[in-house]
């Protein structure tokens, strides 16, 4: 069996190539660079383009959106800045949520089995309360629960599930709790 990648052809609607071509070479171009107080700038453009992104949303300059129509947060998300959000499927972020900078969030890969290697996609989706640290790779159908913490650098190709956990590493694993005191009151 040989590999044949000129048989791999990934057919997609007019209509799809028009608006990535208009949000990948046009829009994308005048807002990724711009400072961090330009966040709202490149928010507006995202919803724009179909993302759908709650109130109170940071994006910092250098996210780079590869489908902003398959991209879902909820209210206060802050992404970290050079994060690729490579999204052929859905992305969706919970609330309170940061995806740190150099984060690398993929839905895409391609079929190793067969002798064209196909494109494939699974979205991604991490919940409530979550913090993604400097430089993660999390790969297609991933789901992280609520309030887990994942280590700087590590990569995740599995689903992280036990809630308000501390995971990391290559491979990602699950490391401890995370515990979180209550604030105390004065009296």
């Amino acid at each position: 069996m040989a590999i044949d990648l000129a048989k791999s052809v990934t057919r997609w609607p007019l209509r799809h190539k028009l608006r990535r071509g208009l949000w990948t070479y046009l829009i994308e171009p005048l807002v990724r660079w711009l400072p961090k107080a330009a966040s709202p700038a490149r928010v507006t453009a995202l919803r724009m383009m179909g993302a759908h992104i709650g109130p109170n949303c940071l994006i910092l300059p250098g996210v780079k959106v590869l489908m902003p129509w398959n991209l879902f947060l909820q209210d206060h998300v802050a992404i970290g800045e050079n994060v690729n959000v490579y999204n052929f499927a859905p992305v969706k972020v919970g609330r309170m949520t940061i995806v740190s900078q150099y984060c690398y969030l993929c839905t895409g890969s391609h079929d190793y089995r067969r002798n064209d290697m196909p494109l494939v996609w699974a979205p991604i989706s991490i919940g409530d309360q979550v913090w993604i640290a400097a430089g993660v790779f999390v790969a297609p159908g991933v789901k992280i629960a609520d309030g887990v913490v994942v280590g700087a650098m590590s990569v995740v190709t599995k689903s992280l599930g036990d809630a308000w956990s501390v995971y990391g590493g290559n491979p990602c694993r699950r490391l401890k709790s995370r515990d979180i005191p209550k604030e105390s009151t004065a009296s």
